[in-house]
């Protein structure tokens, strides 16, 4: 008998893996097993994507797609939209003396280094192109698309760190996107330590580069507290291509934030939320339930108030308080002083959390990513959200923030998509929340962010390119991530056009306001894409005339 070659079967193993009808997640295991290796061991997807790409030619495109997507390893990494890199800045101090936070040396404050992005980032020594270029080459290798890269930048009050670091260490991520595509290694060494002075000016050449990139950076997020931002912060920032900021909230009591020593306000917050959204910047807010002297009710009672003028925040992260060891919130613990939540508790709590986030703001996450070994009380569920929903269907609530009614990778017919509005009060003026939702299932397939901010405020904006102008604060499509300029394909939503037809909406809402003029904060890599809608850019912004 002859014996098959290995592309034989491999293409073998492909067909076998598009023909399965009834596909779940156990059915790749189950094909690869029927295709071991000589050893005897099993393919890695590594290694089904990388001979994938050599027989794929003998495929259909129909086929092309389906195998594609599943053999996938993490298919919901992309299937927000975008393929996100997290990087976390070298170790530095807090300006904060926070009683819950971590004081892990080895780490930026707040961070532990047995969480999975502190492994990843001693293991680069904190080397901003060596992890950016490094987590890129991973993402490739099991399948998924880098073309599109939302940059996460952790390291507990970006702030804080002196002007040189912070240019030199976005300049080198964006560097490590650029160089993505006309490399031809797998891995690259970490530098061992320090950095290099760095202009402007040669972050903007980067930038500038990235414009055209085969990797484009599509969202720049950074994290710092609110006490910290001003006019001239967040100049500084936007300058650095942010265009979402993390920020601290913590708790709406000024008690809890006192005795807790946060080191700033209420007030503070509230200032935070206005400057934000007066220069366009999405607002990403962290929330502590269970902190030291703060109530079940007046956990549920400040959530509540989050979406209320002066705040509305864009998107939120629920952090149960956790004990970790070497804090002063673990010393109030032995001397039980303090006294963690009951499971049956903390789930009555976020539950109310969860059922009470309106339909414009994504709840991303609903714990910290602390190894159960690290947390000496509190919660250690991994699954929490997951026991919160369930909790909450059975009372027959259904979460409806944007995470929860995200299409993923569901195919989409432009016939059962319908355009929903939603309209609210800041102090800046008023925001519309534009979205395309497949109305027999409640599923969002695309959103927009538009501020009309109040006459006097825009015509006296800190920022010149600003004044008299409506802003667009953020466009998102979800779906399968595809390249930038790409040719459409039928059934994803990405491919339906619905991006620009956002666009020509708030185009049409800033007209009928008054508007003269519309900007959008858009990111170094979107700039292609909003000069094909005919913006053109100022210094930091894109705009157009309305």
């Amino acid at each position: 008998m002859k014996e098959i070659t290995e592309k034989e079967k491999f293409k073998e193993l492909f067909e076998n893996i598009a023909s399965e009808e009834k596909w779940n997640q156990n059915s790749l295991n189950k094909i690869l097993r029927k295709f071991k290796k000589n050893d005897g061991q099993l393919y890695r997807n590594d290694e089904l994507v990388k001979m994938f790409v050599i027989v794929k030619k003998d495929f259909s495109k129909k086929n092309i797609s389906l195998i594609e997507k599943r053999i996938r390893l993490k298919p919901t990494r992309t299937n927000s939209g975008v393929s996100v890199v997290t990087v976390m800045m070298m170790p530095y101090y807090c300006p904060g003396n926070c009683i819950f936070c971590p004081n892990d040396r080895s780490m930026p404050k707040s961070y532990i280094a047995s969480e999975p992005g502190g492994q990843r980032a001693l293991k680069m020594k904190f080397d901003p192109y060596a992890q950016v270029f490094n987590r890129l080459i991973a993402l490739k290798n099991v399948g998924h698309n880098i073309e599109k890269i939302e940059l996460i930048v952790l390291g507990g009050t970006f702030s804080a760190y002196s002007g040189e670091y912070k240019i030199w260490f976005v300049k080198e991520m964006f560097r490590a996107l650029n160089d993505m595509k006309k490399s031809s290694k797998e891995y690259i060494e970490p530098r061992d330590s320090g950095f290099e002075i760095s202009s402007f000016e040669e972050l903007e050449k980067e930038q500038i580069k990235n414009e055209k990139a085969y990797c484009r950076n599509v969202g720049l997020v950074l994290e710092t507290r609110p006490d910290f931002l001003s006019n001239g912060e967040l100049i500084y920032l936007r300058r650095l291509g942010a265009t979402k900021i993390q920020i601290g909230i913590q708790s709406l009591s000024e008690k809890v934030l006192r005795e807790n020593e946060t080191g700033r306000s209420v007030e503070d917050t509230k200032r935070a939320f206005e400057l934000l959204r007066l220069f366009g910047f999405k607002i990403h807010g962290h929330w502590m339930p269970n902190l030291y002297l703060s109530t079940e009710k007046e956990d549920i009672r400040g959530y509540k108030e989050l979406f209320t003028t002066p705040y509305h925040p864009d998107e939120m992260k629920i952090y149960p308080t956790s004990v970790i060891p070497n804090t002063e919130l673990f010393d109030l613990y032995k001397k039980g002083k303090y006294k963690p939540y009951t499971e049956e508790t903390l789930v009555e709590v976020v539950s109310e959390c969860i059922a009470s986030t309106p339909r414009y703001c994504r709840l991303s996450r609903v714990i910290r990513d602390i190894p159960s070994q690290e947390i000496v009380a509190g919660n250690k569920r991994t699954n929490l959200r997951q026991i919160v929903e369930e909790y909450l269907r059975k009372k027959g609530i259904e979460p409806e923030d944007i995470r929860s009614r995200e299409i993923k990778g569901e195919d989409v017919r432009r016939e059962d998509i319908v355009l929903e509005k939603i309209e609210y009060n800041t102090s800046t003026g008023r925001e519309v929340f534009l979205s395309y939702n497949i109305k027999s299932e409640d599923k969002i397939c695309g959103f927009l962010r538009l501020s009309l901010p109040k006459k006097n405020i825009s015509k006296n904006h800190p920022l010149e390119e600003l004044s008299n102008s409506s802003i667009i604060r953020e466009v998102h499509v979800y779906g399968k991530v595809v390249g930038i300029d790409k040719e459409s394909k039928e059934g994803e939503s990405q491919h339906l056009g619905l991006g620009k037809e956002l666009v020509l909406l708030a185009e049409n809402i800033s007209k009928k306001k008054g508007f003269k003029k519309i900007s959008v904060i858009s990111a170094i890599g979107t700039r292609e894409y909003y000069k094909k809608l005919g913006y053109k850019r100022d210094d930091l912004y894109m705009f157009k005339g309305i």
